[in-house]
């Protein structure tokens, strides 16, 4: 088995970048910016929150 655990430090840090790069995707995409953006802050985003759903939090 895996011993790769996120602390919850690490965990905040993630869900942070996963918001501010969330936010941006819906700014350009407001702003009809260029896709190249969109993909950028959508794939940042997305994998952020794909780490914080699958990698386990370690605890005590």
């Amino acid at each position: 088995m895996s011993d790769l655990t996120l602390t919850p430090a690490g965990a905040t840090v993630l869900f942070v970048i996963a918001c501010l790069a969330g936010y941006r995707y819906r700014t350009v995409w407001k702003m009809e910016g260029p896709r190249s953006h969109l993909w950028l802050f959508g794939l940042v985003a997305a994998g952020c929150l794909l780490v914080l759903g699958f990698v386990p939090l370690q605890t005590g």
